[in-house]
């Protein structure tokens, strides 16, 4: 009985997407992903490298046997200098090493909290402004963080860059959160996650544009290094120049403010033809065929029990995307070049490799995903890292006895980089836009966000502690984080590709103990159409053929 109507629902799908695939990319929506992921994932991306990057770093040797500050010392040694001067200058007698380590713990840690306080203000500030207007005022915070980071030195006030830091953390969580909204909705289904693929591709240029500034024959030096914060203000203004010529989210005009008229407008820029129909269709569907078309809550999304799975696996996986342990890579880079014999004034350059791959894996994932599809690059993704920690920690253990050892090494650390950027560093905040719909959304992404963010403080301040007593073993944990993200998402995580939010949501109502919608009753949804709503899209259709 239902063998017949999968079949022509098969084909019927088949037959809407052939044309959808002949449709080049267009310049509007190329130009939407770019920029608005230049002024939003790439400040995050240079920020984390600015501060942290290991080109001016001071990791530890391997293996870490010593004890004390060593371990804390992940950090551009200037700014902790500029913070031992001002210490002087105004009390008059030198910082002690604690308050110098508490300092420097601070400024690095308080920008989780400020991405954790953007993330909790995304709901409201998305409600009142939208999709790209929340990326357009998000630029003000990235100001203000760039004149507080910039002038910081200037003003002998290292509080000023604390400050900035905290700031810079309000954009960042702002912007991991609403541009992945943003692209999810203005892309159409057969090239969404190529062009949600942006987030994660200028992510990994960010960590490497830092990385390459901070060389020493650029901005890396003490009279200069406050001049890598001036640069964070260049991709700002940028976005803020080129997305107001830009249309908002089709989806948050139409379903959200009833906007059917401008709905129609950005179909057509984004797409770039003139009949969009079948694609206000597919919203007018989405829109009836949930139960509240209004945003919901927080606490309302965790009792729905309609999308129960779906917040599980996004929990999960943006859980495993902190937890699997690629942050703690950067602790050991320098040391295992230092073990392989390499003079320590080529470290910067032989780090470069590390941003160099991040951001080619990352394209790689950008230009495969279509044709592999999320489930199995993010399974790949975790598997492989898995394995190539498993190596990591055997290598280590025998990097003092074999010469060539460090070689495989630091290999196992640009393996695990990509398999990281292939799959688990750009797709769970695909997922997220794509596994909820419309009226769930922002409550969703508040959530992922929450978690991302917490998450990312628990590995900064409980890894020093478990590097401390497992030492090179302490790779063990991220291969078993890896290890069951990879079996959960196997079991659980169905393939989104080319699947309307609707379909999407439909393959999840088996799991949530939901009713799922046969091919006709989808149909039956789609034509009972409330009088009112009727009439708008027939003086539509009359308009555009006189």
């Amino acid at each position: 009985m239902d063998k017949p109507d999968s079949q022509d629902d098969h084909k019927m799908n088949d037959s809407q997407k052939t044309p959808e695939k002949k449709q080049p990319l267009t310049t509007c929506l190329f130009s939407a992903a770019f920029f608005g992921a230049l002024g939003s994932s790439f400040l995050y991306g240079y920020n984390l490298s600015v501060v942290n990057a290991p080109a001016t770093g001071c990791i530890p040797t391997l293996p870490p046997e010593t004890a004390g500050d060593e371990h804390q010392c992940f950090h551009n040694p200037y700014i902790k200098d500029f913070y031992n001067k001002t210490w002087m200058e105004r009390y008059g007698e030198p910082i002690s090493p604690e308050t110098s380590t508490l300092l420097w713990s601070v400024t690095v840690s308080i920008f989780a909290i400020g991405g954790l306080l953007g993330t909790l203000s995304v709901s409201l500030i998305i409600k009142v402004a939208g999709r790209k207007g929340t990326l357009l005022l998000n630029n003000c915070f990235a100001v203000t963080a760039t004149l507080l980071l910039s002038l910081g030195e200037m003003s002998r006030s290292f509080e000023m860059l604390i400050i900035g830091r905290i700031v810079m953390g309000v954009n960042s969580g702002i912007s991991l959160s609403v541009l992945p909204m943003y692209l999810g909705e203005i892309s159409p289904k057969h090239i969404r996650g190529s062009i949600g693929q942006f987030n994660s591709i200028l992510i990994c240029l960010g960590v490497f544009t830092g990385q390459v500034l901070g060389l020493p024959e650029l901005l890396g030096q003490e009279s200069r290094w406050n001049y890598l914060f001036s640069f964070l203000a260049f991709p700002a203004v940028l976005q803020l120049c080129v997305l107001p010529f830009l249309p908002e989210s089709p989806r948050y005009l139409l379903m959200e403010k009833k906007d059917e008229a401008g709905a129609e407008r950005a179909f057509q820029k984004f797409l770039g033809k003139t009949d969009v129909s079948q694609e206000l269709e597919e919203v007018h569907a989405e829109a009836r065929a949930q139960d509240n078309v209004n945003t919901v809550s927080v606490l309302q999304l965790l009792r729905s029990p309609a999308v129960r799975w779906q917040l599980i696996t996004i929990i999960v996986t943006m859980a495993c995307y902190q937890l699997c342990g690629l942050n703690a890579i950067w602790y050991y880079t320098n040391g295992i070049l230092r073990e392989a014999g390499f003079a320590e004034h080529l470290l910067p350059y032989f780090t470069l490799s590390t941003g160099g791959t991040e951001t080619l894996a990352a394209i790689f994932s950008g230009l495969v995903i279509e044709r592999i599809g999320r489930r199995p690059l993010l399974i790949f993704g975790f598997s492989s890292m898995a394995v190539f920690f498993s190596l990591l920690t055997i290598f280590l253990n025998f990097q003092d006895r074999v010469s060539w050892m460090p070689y495989l090494s630091y290999s196992c650390i640009l393996a695990v980089i990509a398999g990281f950027c292939s799959g688990p560093g750009g797709i769970p905040f695909i997922l997220t836009g794509e596994l909820f719909e419309q009226s769930y959304r922002p409550a969703a992404f508040m959530i992922a966000g929450t978690v991302n963010w917490l998450s990312n403080f628990a590995v900064g301040l409980l890894f020093p502690f478990i590097q401390e007593k497992l030492q090179s073993f302490a790779f063990l944990v991220f291969v078993v984080v890896c290890i069951l993200g990879s079996i959960y998402l196997c079991v659980v995580l169905p393939e989104t590709k080319n699947k309307t939010f609707m379909d999407i949501s439909q393959s999840f109502a088996k799991i949530n103990k939901m009713p799922a919608l046969s091919p006709g009753q989808e149909m039956e949804l789609v034509l009972s159409m409330k009088p009112e709503n009727e009439k708008a899209p027939d003086v539509k259709k009359t308009e555009s053929s006189s």
